[in-house]
Formats: structure tokens, C-alpha cells, sequence
């Protein structure tokens, strides 16, 4: 259900032929990066967190570790990770597959700097076999989000 509401947004948008769905699984970072045949950067992995009283959506490279004090500067507030039952009722989608578009509801999304570092990134399709095939700009456009800077810096980042 959640794929198609991805597949029905991407459609909108003539864009329906980007969205990949696999047999492989693709709810980890590893396992999109293997079923896809990319670096495990490439992934764009869709954090939901809360700050304070926000709750929200960042979308950073598939190596990226959010950086709290970063984090703090730019929302006001320490993060906090969501839990898989909050995640799917927030974005109808399943933890695993979350991606930056085709939820229940309007979400605030950021989009980290770390993606900017590819040419072609992929977003979950909204389920744990699914991805979407976008250039970072493109992504930007589709979401509306904004660029933040909230991950370590890829020196500091820990070696796939």
C-alpha cells in the first residue's frame, strides 16, 4: 500500500519509471547497496526523528551518522529516534522503506548535505524491497526540503 502511494506521487510527477522494487530485501543500508549494485553511500536513508517538539524527516547518505551537537545548532534540540510503531503511523510506511515522499500526511523534510557528495542517490519506495533512482536536485525538488548540515564529516564517519 505504502509503495503505491510512492508509485502514484513519482506518477504525478512522470517519474513512476525511477521507482525500483526488487525481490531482494532493501531495509538496511547493506542490503539496498547489494540489491542495487551501489555504494552503500548512495542509499539515501530517511531518519525520522523529534526535536523537542518537532518532528521531522532527514534524509542523509547511506554512511552518514547524525552529529548531535550539529543537530542541536540547527534544530533547537537533541534528536531523538522515532520508534517503528510512531514511524509507520506517522509516514504509513514501514521502517526499512520510509521514503522522503508519498506519506499519510505533509511532513517536514531536510534533506543532509551528505548526498550532494553523488550523483544518483536512492531513497526508499516506501516499502522493505523498493527504491527510487534520483539525483540529489531532484530529490530536493520533488520533497521541497531544504539542505541541512547534521552528519559528521565523512572523515569522521565510520569506513563500510
Amino acid at each position: 500500500m505504502s509503495t503505491q502511494r510512492v508509485h502514484a506521487f513519482l506518477d504525478e510527477r512522470d517519474l513512476a519509471p525511477r521507482l525500483i522494487e526488487t525481490d531482494a530485501d532493501t531495509s538496511t543500508v547493506e542490503t539496498a547497496a547489494a540489491a542495487l549494485g551501489v555504494q552503500p553511500a548512495q542509499i539515501a536513508k530517511t531518519l525520522a526523528l523529534r526535536a523537542g517538539d518537532r518532528t521531522l524527516l532527514v534524509v542523509a547518505c547511506g554512511d552518514a551518522r547524525i552529529d548531535n551537537a550539529k543537530f542541536r545548532g540547527q534544530f533547537g534540540a537533541k534528536p531523538r529516534m522515532l520508534s517503528a510503531p510512531e514511524v509507520e503511523a506517522l509516514t504509513g510506511q514501514p521502517v526499512g522503506g520510509v521514503s522522503p515522499f508519498g506519506h499519510l500526511d505533509a511532513l517536514e523534510v531536510h534533506l543532509d548535505e551528505s548526498l550532494r557528495a553523488f550523483d544518483v542517490v536512492y531513497p526508499a519506495g516506501g516499502s522493505r524491497n523498493s527504491a527510487v533512482r534520483l539525483t540529489p536536485s531532484e530529490l530536493a525538488d520533488l520533497t521541497g526540503a531544504g539542505w541541512v548540515d547534521v552528519t559528521r564529516a565523512r572523515e569522521d564517519r565510520p569506513q563500510s
